[in-house]
């Protein structure tokens, strides 16, 4: 995590005419703490692409949802091209398998089934527990931990949903890992033309368009797994750590989804958080929330 940092002084940024990610409908806000943090990150980035033979070179900005990927990424794409880097900045979101609301009941499916049958494998199950258990699935009240508690049904059903979901989120079931490793590994080998998925929202606007990239010579990916062992082709994998409940008030204003406070997506952000914690000994450099590079020995650290 030692490096020296280039002589750099961050130029002046103005937010109205940043290049932003491809995710559809997406609402993007950016403020001083991101810049800020795009100015601690770009030194180290400059360094690599003023030292690196490859004409092609790949970013990825990654950590949690709501924690400022997309911001940061805009903000480090210009950059990029004020230093002379021509960049594209894609989203890793357009690139799961199944579309928003279908995967969000997917997931659901997942947690619920599997948790279920564990219930019912046990035998001292009654039928008074899956009653109770399915009376709370319309508010997805069934993902809080506090009924676990003293309810050895509830215990046995969120565990198993728990260990079920985290096999599910992340991996090569969920996301089309192979698409994305393609279109990294074209755009190294210096294809001009490279057609990208657009994701939307309903599965009518899943679509893709071509992309010029004859002049990009950084393709910055900014995405949750954008460090993931299944992701390959990344040359600089940048960690922007925090905790769910530090990004909940900007996933609200992002608008992606509703229910961004249930007790489902505070669980999935948690499973997520756990996974990308797990991935961070592979991170170039660790920027917490508030702005400062984390060494990966003090990270490790505080989490034992």
């Amino acid at each position: 995590m030692q490096y020296e940092e280039p002589v750099w002084t961050p130029p002046s940024v103005d937010v109205s005419s940043l290049i932003t990610g491809d995710m559809p409908g997406d609402k993007i806000e950016i403020n001083e703490d991101h810049i800020a943090r795009a100015n601690i990150a770009f030194p180290l980035i400059l360094r690599h692409l003023t030292s690196e033979d490859s004409d092609h070179f790949v970013i990825s900005v990654y950590g949690g949802s709501g924690v400022g990927k997309s911001e940061i990424g805009s903000v480090l794409a210009r950059y990029c091209e004020e230093a002379g880097f021509p960049a594209y900045l894609m989203s890793g979101d357009n690139y799961p398998r199944r579309y928003p609301n279908q995967n969000n009941i997917e997931r659901l499916n997942i947690y619920r089934s599997s948790g279920l049958a564990a219930m019912a494998a046990d035998e001292e199950f009654e039928d008074e527990w899956d009653d109770e258990i399915r009376s709370h699935w319309p508010t997805t009240m069934d993902f809080n931990p506090s009924l676990a508690i003293n309810h050895r049904g509830f215990s046995l059903y969120q565990n198993a949903g728990r260990a079920a979901l985290t096999e599910y989120l992340g991996t090569g079931i969920e996301i089309d890992f192979k698409l994305v490793n393609s279109i990294i590994a074209r755009f190294k080998a210096g294809i001009g033309r490279i057609s990208l998925k657009r994701m939307g929202r309903t599965q009518e606007n899943i679509c893709f368009r071509t992309i010029d990239f004859s002049k990009i010579r950084i393709l910055i990916l900014e995405w949750t797994h954008g460090n993931s062992p299944f992701l390959q082709g990344v040359d600089l994998p940048i960690f922007l750590y925090s905790v769910p409940t530090e990004t909940l008030e900007h996933r609200r204003l992002r608008g992606r989804d509703a229910h961004t406070d249930s007790p489902f997506v505070q669980l999935v952000l948690e499973l997520e958080q756990s996974i990308l914690n797990a991935q961070a000994s592979k991170a170039a450099l660790i920027i917490g929330k508030n702005g400062t590079i984390i060494p990966f020995e003090q990270f490790q650290a505080e989490r034992q």
